[in-house]
Formats: C-alpha cells, sequence, structure tokens
C-alpha cells in the first residue's frame, strides 16, 4: 500500500527509507528526517514486510506529518526495496535514510546547497559521526571520506571506504540511467552502484559529519562478512574491466557465481584465485565470516598458496570464540601447506589445546 497525492506538486528532494524489523531506533531516525531545516521533501518509508512493531511506527508519524508517504507490502529484501523507492520517487533527487541512523538538521539544507551549485556531481555524502547502539561514541574512529570526486577515484584503488549509503543525495535521473541497485551484488549494492555512477557523473562528500551512523551487531555488515566482501571484491574486478574497456560481464546477472564460478563468469582464468586472495585477510579479524563459509574460502586461499600471515593467530582466535574443530582444521592446513615463521609456531603452540 502507497499513500500519495499524484495532483500535489513535485518536492525538491525525495527520501527513501527502507525497513524490516527496525522498530529498536526507527522513530529516531524518522524524528531526525521530519526535523530537517529544509523541509520540502516527500518522506518514502517502505515497510519491507516487518513483523514487529515497524508498521505502526510508520503509521503513527505518517498521521503527524503529511511529507511522509508509507509504503507496505510483503518482504522482498533490501535490493528490491530500494529500486521501487527509486521508482516510486517524484523529486529530482532522492535522499538516502537508513532506520537506524540520525540526520543532522541541516543535512539536506547543505547537500541541496552542494549539488545546486556542482551541475557536475550526480551524488554527494558527508561524513559521519559514528556512534554504538546506545548512541554514545564508536570506539573505532571515523572513516574519512574522500570530498572531491579525484580523491574518490584514489580511494577506489586503494580500497579506502567511499560513500556512507544512508548519507548520500543523489540525483534521481542519473541513478536510474545506470540501472539503479543491481540484484547480484547483495549486501555491497550500494558500493557497486558508486562504481558504475562514477562512470557517468562525479561523486564526492561534504566535509561536515551530517549523519550519526550506528554500530551494532545486528547490522548487515556483521552478520554477512563474508558475502558482502567478496561481493565487494567482484565490483571493483568489474569497475576495472569497463576501465579497461571490456563488457561487464556481471551486467544482467541475478546472482553471482562463488568464487569457484568467477574463472567462466569473466571468461579467463585466475579471477576466483584473485579474489580469495583479496578477501580471505580480512575474514581472519571477521567472527562472523569465521564461523560461515568465510572459513572454506580461507582453506582454499591456503591451499593455492596463499599468505598464511597472521593466520596461526587466526588459530586462537577460532578457540576463543568457542570453534575449536575449525581451530583444528586451520591448524592442520597451516602445518600440511608450510611449514610456520617462529613467531607463528610460538604463537600456535600457545593456542592449540595439549
Amino acid at each position: 500500500m502507497t499513500a500519495s497525492n499524484p495532483c500535489a506538486p513535485a518536492p525538491a528532494i525525495s527520501v527513501a527509507m527502507s525497513v524490516y524489523n527496525g522498530e529498536r531506533f526507527l522513530a529516531l531516525a524518522i524524528e531526525s528526517v521530519l526535523g530537517q531545516t529544509f523541509g520540502d521533501f516527500e518522506f518514502l518509508v517502505l515497510d519491507d514486510g516487518s513483523a514487529d512493531r515497524t508498521r505502526a511506527i510508520i503509521e503513527h508519524y505518517a498521521a503527524r506529518d503529511a511529507r511522509i508517504r508509507p509504503i507496505f507490502r510483503e518482504n522482498r529484501g533490501l535490493i528490491a526495496s530500494l529500486n521501487q523507492l527509486l521508482a516510486e520517487s517524484r523529486a529530482p533527487l532522492v535522499a538516502r535514510m537508513d532506520a537506524d541512523d540520525v540526520c543532522h538538521p541541516q543535512r539536506f539544507e547543505r547537500q541541496l546547497d552542494f549539488l545546486a551549485a556542482h551541475p557536475d556531481y550526480g551524488v554527494v555524502g558527508s561524513r559521519c559521526e559514528d556512534i554504538d547502539e546506545d548512541g554514545g561514541p564508536w570506539p573505532i574512529p571515523a572513516v574519512a571520506h574522500p570530498l572531491t570526486h579525484e580523491d574518490f577515484l584514489v580511494a577506489i584503488e586503494q580500497g579506502m571506504p567511499l560513500l556512507c549509503h544512508p548519507s548520500v543525495m543523489m540525483r534521481r535521473a542519473v541513478a536510474l540511467q545506470v540501472g539503479g541497485y543491481h540484484p547480484a551484488f547483495q549486501h555491497c549494492e550500494d558500493l557497486d552502484l558508486w562504481l558504475r555512477l562514477s562512470d557517468v557523473t562525479r561523486l564526492g562528500n561534504l566535509p561536515d559529519r551530517l549523519l550519526r551512523y550506528r554500530h551494532y551487531a545486528g547490522q548487515v555488515s556483521s552478520r554477512h562478512a563474508t558475502l558482502q566482501q567478496t561481493n565487494a571484491t567482484i565490483a571493483k574486478l568489474a569497475w576495472r574491466e569497463r576501465k579497461a574497456g571490456r563488457p561487464d560481464p556481471t551486467v544482467g546477472v541475478a546472482m553471482l557465481p562463488d568464487t569457484n564460478g568467477l574463472d567462466a563468469l569473466f571468461g579467463r582464468a585466475g579471477v576466483g584465485r584473485e579474489v580469495r586472495a583479496r578477501v580471505a585477510p580480512s575474514l581472519k579479524y571477521s567472527e562472523a565470516g569465521l564461523r560461515d563459509a568465510g572459513f572454506d574460502l580461507i582453506l582454499q586461499h591456503l591451499d593455492e598458496g596463499g599468505s598464511r600471515e597472521g593466520m596461526w593467530r587466526t588459530v586462537a582466535r577460532l578457540l576463543r570464540i568457542g570453534e575449536p574443530r575449525r581451530a583444528l582444521r586451520l591448524a592442520r592446513t597451516l602445518a600440511l601447506t608450510r611449514r610456520a615463521p617462529a613467531a607463528d609456531a610460538a604463537c600456535a603452540a600457545k593456542a592449540l589445546p595439549a
């Protein structure tokens, strides 16, 4: 169900928020949007089939503020929701927002001013203030997102963060021009979109921290580390294919294969091995990755002669998180593939049970 008035004049901004079981932080997120100093916007809030109080919260605020356009339907997933929000937006500019974050009151005003002054930019985000689930400071230093398009391109090459998705305001026409969010890039659909947009427009960030970005155990980056990092690496490989003037093999693909199917997808040998080599070093620090398919990816990487740096410490990490069988499997793989450096072997001696 969508509530809208097709006869009403188009607003300057469409705010796009998808929510799934987001009752915990939703009210604060909605209030931060309604409290913007620039008020000419419509606020599309899509409930993606939630089973908690999400719908009741949306209905409560929609009854109080006519700018809210609630959309209620069965669960179809985030990418389908984001594309629906893009399609139903009536404004030339779309501001993304997530149901667990908080906008600075002047966010829309400052981003609108930037895009008006820089017609060559199709996307502008902002730097963020990182907070924990209770709203307190997040202990990890905030990422300095690139400001100019030139900085953005350097950040791609260096593997650095590009844009904080819920901080972004983008021109709707250019997002639709590149096909919106691609369903194949599950859990990194935003990165893939930024890379495709960088082929046709300029992207950057404001230096102001205009969004309070929340970190907590239940968010996607915590639960789907392996798939997110693998797909992000494939998105960058597809970007390099386009830069080299070759066809992007991911276009039109509904679901990406696992790493063993990448050679066939890209039409050359070694692509899957390259992806495993890029992903494995980061997964050794991820508890979620060590518990899911990321563990087997690490083992395959080692069998292929990949870097063993820090892997004996990963054996100890597996023991600490209650995965003794995986710890033993990793230790055996390390022992079979190559003799461990002395420092790592000493660490392993302390980690493994007698």
